[in-house]
């Protein structure tokens, strides 16, 4: 299956039954996107040096302007003022720095409790700087509070104040307001243009504790929802052992029926499993878990393909909690078809991978090799969750196994050739890496048709900056596979990085979505492209969009990630008139 659509849903295939965060770890970066899982200031590389030592002190004077930052980040020393108001205040402040750097701090708050009341109320850096230093005296102290509201009272008079920002930022993280943290971190990132390493980090870490929290309430509220029939199908191929997918049998059809082409045949036998099996073959899919409920309270003859039936159609929906006690039943029939199990085994180890347990994934791609050793679907899909957790040999030796059990299996030999250049790539071995590209050339001649790996060598390409070719290979795709919409935003993002053609890029991902309009990628794709070309309220509602049509809890926090640091973009807009660059 060619660049098909990263999913939620059990191990498949190729990409088929890859999640985002896995493609960003199988099929490396894409394109213009970075690995994936961007956050929105991402674009830029945050470049450890001056900036990304951290803030722990007060400042002598307010940033920006003369003499703001002070070499050493240590509140001021002493300035030659007359004794005026400002001079008695700013000797109060020079008075608690000292303090300060004593390790007195409630001394130092009451010294820049006094400059605060001694200096003149229009002197407003000045004044912004005692309460920034207030603030840092406070902080040491854990006094939370007092730090977001003297951090306020700094940044009230001195909007840009970069550090005063990042104090207050730090504080509300402390006092649980990751909304208000967000939109203050993300004030310093642009002020600092993405440069230092300390708030870049903090953003990153409000922005998944923000998207797992409005991820978990969201997704136990939500409405199942099918994915695309061309999707549904792309997973199904990837399976070529599974009892499931295969078409209905000569004896499970009547005579009479048989004879009808174009028209949907009846079965046979009064079996809500095989009722099950002929909406698959119509593609209505939307009665399949239904029908299989049906075989599995009857306790039939299907019990057990009912079983496994339902559980697929679960996880393709998004549901997993519902799928994992159908996986294990049938797990546990010891007496049933040992391809069932197996199958079951691939489709829990999977949905654990998802889950981010790679210890029970790795148990149960291991248990369905004990029980059937001859399945090729266990090595391939083991092989893919071998490259996730980047123990490259041992994906290859498993793709090797699926290709001995099955010569002509176009897709192990793709992934396979894959993971060697992966391999070649983070290894910076030119010559390797040049024997990995021969190897793509090999698997295209050998398996014309098959589009997964046209879609493997078109990444590689791009990683190598080969964009010419790279989109030739993703035509190829489209010739092969005109419905697949995953594609077309590949290609899109490919003339964004290529040729900088932002119309292009757009009118491809927006194919995508006429072709499939489940298709959360190219919806998150697109939220992205809107981020950076500074439309964040269309950017917003594009990530909206994919949320709705999230398959995970873990996708979908992803998501509100994205969403949540394009909204703290438009809130520090209005706020401080800040936006970042655009494309």
């Amino acid at each position: 299956m060619a660049a098909s659509k990263p999913v939620e849903a059990p191990g498949a295939g190729g990409t088929a039954g890859l999640s985002r965060w896995q493609l960003a770890l199988v099929l490396g970066a894409p394109i213009l996107l970075g690995a994936g899982a961007i956050y929105l200031w991402g674009r830029r590389t945050a470049r450890r040096g001056k900036g990304a030592s951290e803030r722990k002190t007060p400042e002598g004077r307010a940033s920006p302007g003369p003499g703001s930052e002070g070499g050493s980040g240590q509140p001021d020393g002493p300035r030659h003022e007359e004794m005026s108001p400002l001079g008695r205040a700013q000797a109060a402040k020079n008075k608690g720095n000292k303090y300060f750097k004593a390790g007195k701090y409630e001394l130092a708050i009451q010294c820049y409790t006094e400059a605060i009341s001694l200096c003149p109320p229009e002197k407003n850096l000045d004044l912004s700087t005692f309460y920034q230093n207030r603030a840092a005296a406070y902080e040491q102290l854990q006094k939370w509070t007092e730090v977001a509201q003297d951090c306020t009272k700094a940044v009230e008079l001195n909007p840009k104040y970069v550090k005063a920002l990042f104090r207050r930022a730090k504080a509300h993280e402390k006092l649980d307001n990751k909304k208000e943290c967000l939109e203050d971190v993300t004030a310093v990132c642009i002020l600092e243009a993405f440069q230092n390493q300390q708030s870049m980090l903090l953003a990153d870490k409000v922005l998944k504790l923000l998207g797992k929290e409005k991820a978990k309430e969201k997704y136990k509220n939500r409405e199942p929802l099918m994915p695309s029939p061309q999707f549904i199908k792309s997973y199904f191929s990837s399976f070529t052992d599974d009892i499931i997918s295969q078409p209905l049998l000569k004896g499970e059809k009547s005579d009479e029926d048989k004879d009808k082409e174009g028209e949907a045949s009846e079965v046979k036998e009064n079996s809500g499993y095989l009722r099950a099996k002929q909406y698959m073959e119509e593609e209505n899919y939307d009665k399949i878990i239904s029908e299989s409920t049906k075989e599995i309270e009857a306790k039939g003859k299907y019990m057990a393909e009912a079983l496994l039936l339902r559980a697929t159609f679960y996880l393709l929906i998004g549901n997993a909690s519902a799928a994992k006690p159908d996986l294990d039943q049938v797990i546990s029939m010891e007496d049933a078809n040992v391809k069932l199990r197996a199958n079951a085994l691939i489709k829990r180890g999977s949905m654990y991978m998802q889950q981010q347990q790679p210890v029970m994934s790795t148990q149960d791609f291991n248990m369905a090799a004990d029980i059937d050793p001859q399945n090729a679907d266990v090595y391939h899909h083991r092989g893919q969750l071998k490259i996730l957790l980047d123990q490259i040999e041992e994906a290859v030796e498993d793709f090797d196994e699926c290709i001995r059990l099955r010569p002509n299996s176009a897709l192990a030999q793709a992934q396979k050739c894959f993971a060697l250049y992966r391999q070649a790539y983070t290894g910076s071995n030119a010559l390797t890496v040049q024997g990995a590209m021969k190897g793509f050339e090999d698997v295209i001649k050998k398996f014309p048709k098959c589009a997964e790996g046209y879609a493997l060598y078109a990444q590689a390409l791009t990683d190598q900056q080969q964009f010419g070719k790279a989109d030739e290979m993703y035509d190829k795709c489209i010739d092969l596979e005109p419905d697949n919409a995953t594609t077309y935003v590949h290609k899109g993002l490919l003339q964004l990085q290529w040729k900088q053609d932002l119309d292009k890029g757009l009118e491809l991902i927006s194919k995508a979505i006429e072709i499939d309009n489940k298709c959360d990628f190219a919806y998150e794709t697109m939220g992205t492209i809107e981020v950076q070309r500074g439309n964040l309220d269309k950017a917003i509602e594009m990530f909206n969009k994919a949320i709705n049509l999230a398959k995970s809890e873990m996708e979908m926090a992803h998501l509100y990630s994205l969403c949540d640091a394009a909204y703290a973009q438009t809130e520090v807009a209005k706020k401080y008139g800040l936006k970042p660059p655009t494309l």
